[in-house]
C-alpha cells in the first residue's frame, strides 16, 4: 500500500490524541547500530521529565523483549526491554505497560506478516491505541525506534513510517565524524522526508574530546546548509559506557560466573585484557602490576593459573587490600573440565571467576567486538550515561523545534 492510502486511513480511522500537548511528540532514530540511541533517549528522558509534569515514553516496534505484567489488570505483557529501563528508571507509574510496547518482532514474525498471519492494519491500530492512551495521561511524548531509519520496513512499521503515523519530529542520532556521519545521516534523512517526517535535529555521539570543537562546526555548517537542520548536541567519548559487566559477559557466553557473585554488576576494559599464556611465576608479576580491576583470560586446564589467582585474592584479602581482578576460564565443557577440587576451592571463595564454554582465541575476539547494552539491573552504568549526555543536549532548541506554535 501506498504512504498516502497509510496517511489517510490513519487520519479518518485512527486520529491522534496530542492536540492538547505544546510540543509535537519526539521520535529518537539512529542511523545504524551500537551508536548511542538508547543513552540519547535516556538523557531526553531525563530532561523532559525536569520540563514536563508527566512524560509518555513508547518503542512502538521492539524485538528483544521481556515479560512484565500490566499494572491495570496483572495480565504478562510482552515490551521491548529498553521500555522497562525507562520506566523503572524514571518512575513512570503513570504509564502501563500494555501501551510501551505496541508491536514486538520476535523470530517468525516476518514470514507470518508475508503470509497473511499477521494484519497490517491491527499492527498500526496497536501502535495508535498505545500512543493515544499515553497522550491522555501524559503533557509530553517520546518514542525511541529500533536501529536505523529503515528497520521495520519488512512489515511496513520503520521508523519514519512510525513516525508519520503519530506525527513525531524525527532525532537523529550519528557516530562521530564528519564525512562518515553525514553520508550516514543523508540516507536516513533522506528516508525521513520520503514519509513527511521533519527532522527536529541531530545528535553526535561518542566524538574524541580533541574533535569536539572541530565537529560541532563543521556538522552544524553540513545540516545548516544541506537540509536546514541544527545540531542538537555533540556527545564525547566515554570509554566506561562500553565496558562490559560479568554480568554482560553472563550473557554473552550464556554462562554464570562460579564465584564472586556479588561482583555481577563489576565493569571491565575489553582493551586491557590479558591473556595469560606464560609460567605462573610471570602471571603473579603481571598481578602484582597490573591495575587491580584487570580481567585475565586463560584456558581450563591451567592449574597453576588458578590457584595461582586465588592464592593472590586471598593474600590481599587478608591484608585489607583492594583485589578487583577477573579470571576467565576458557574451554568447551565436558572436554575440558576443572578438576573438582579445583572448582569447590573456587566456589569457597568470593574471587570472580568465570568458565567460558569456548577456545581462548575465540572468547576473547567476542568479548573485543562486544558491545553492551543499557539494562535495569546496571544502575551505575545507566546513571552516567545520563549524567554525561543530558548535560551535551540543546533542549531549549528542541523544544523550540517541536513547539506547534512554530510552523512545520
Amino acid at each position: 500500500m501506498s504512504h498516502f492510502f497509510d496517511r489517510a486511513f490513519l487520519k479518518v480511522s485512527m486520529p491522534v490524541n496530542h492536540l492538547h500537548h505544546l510540543h509535537r511528540p519526539i521520535f529518537v532514530a539512529a542511523t545504524r547500530q551500537h551508536v548511542g540511541k538508547t543513552s540519547v533517549s535516556l538523557a531526553l528522558a531525563s530532561g523532559l521529565k525536569k520540563r514536563f509534569d508527566r512524560i509518555g515514553f513508547i518503542k512502538p516496534v521492539g524485538q528483544q523483549h521481556l515479560i512484565v505484567q500490566s499494572q491495570e489488570d496483572g495480565t504478562d505483557v510482552r515490551v521491548d526491554k529498553d521500555v522497562k529501563l525507562v520506566r523503572e528508571h524514571f518512575d513512570l507509574s503513570h504509564l502501563d505497560y500494555k501501551h510501551m510496547s505496541p508491536v514486538i518482532i520476535p523470530p517468525g514474525y516476518t514470514r507470518d506478516y508475508i503470509d497473511g498471519k499477521v494484519s497490517r492494519h491491527d499492527q498500526l491500530r496497536s501502535i495508535h491505541s498505545a500512543f493515544n492512551a499515553q497522550s491522555q495521561v501524559s503533557s509530553m511524548m517520546l518514542l525511541e525506534g529500533t536501529g536505523h531509519i529503515g528497520v521495520g520496513s519488512c512489515v511496513n512499521a520503520n521508523n519514519a513510517q512510525v513516525a508519520a503515523m503519530v506525527g513525531a519530529d524525527m532525532v537523529l542520532v550519528a557516530n562521530g565524524g564528519l564525512g562518515s556521519a553525514f553520508d550516514d545521516l543523508d540516507l536516513n534523512y533522506n528516508m525521513c522526508r520520503s514519509n513527511g517526517v521533519r527532522i527536529a535535529g541531530v545528535v553526535i555521539n561518542k566524538v574524541h574530546h580533541d574533535k569536539i570543537d572541530q565537529t560541532r562546526k563543521y556538522m552544524s555548517a553540513l545540516l545548516k546548509n544541506n537540509w536546514g537542520v541544527p545540531l542538537l548536541g555533540v556527545v564525547p567519548d566515554k570509554p566506561f559506557l562500553g565496558c562490559p559487566a560479568l554480568a554482560d559477559l553472563e550473557r554473552l557466553f550464556n554462562t554464570e560466573l562460579l564465584s564472586g557473585h556479588e561482583h555481577r554488576m563489576r565493569h571491565y576494559n575489553v582493551d586491557g585484557i590479558n591473556l595469560v599464556t606464560t609460567s605462573l611465576g610471570r602471571f603473579l608479576e603481571n598481578l602484582r602490576v597490573k591495575p587491580t580491576r584487570t580481567m585475565y583470560v586463560t584456558h581450563v586446564t591451567r592449574n597453576d593459573i588458578v590457584l595461582g589467582f586465588l592464592a593472590e585474592h586471598q593474600r590481599r584479602m587478608a591484608e585489607g587490600r583492594s583485589f578487583e581482578s577477573a579470571l576467565v576460564l576458557c574451554g568447551r565443557k565436558g572436554r575440558y573440565d576443572l578438576f573438582p577440587e579445583i572448582k569447590d576451592m573456587i566456589e569457597s571463595l568470593n574471587a570472580p571467576v568465570l568458565h567460558v564454554a569456548e577456545s581462548t582465541y575465540k572468547a576473547m575476539e567476542s568479548m573485543q567486538f562486544f558491545t553492551p547494552k543499557l539494562n535495569i539491573d546496571d544502575t551505575s552504568r545507566v546513571d552516567q550515561a545520563v549524567s554525561h549526555y543530558e548535560p551535551h543536549i540543546d533542549f531549549e532548541l528542541l523544544l523550540h523545534r517541536t513547539s506547534k506554535a512554530r510552523s512545520r
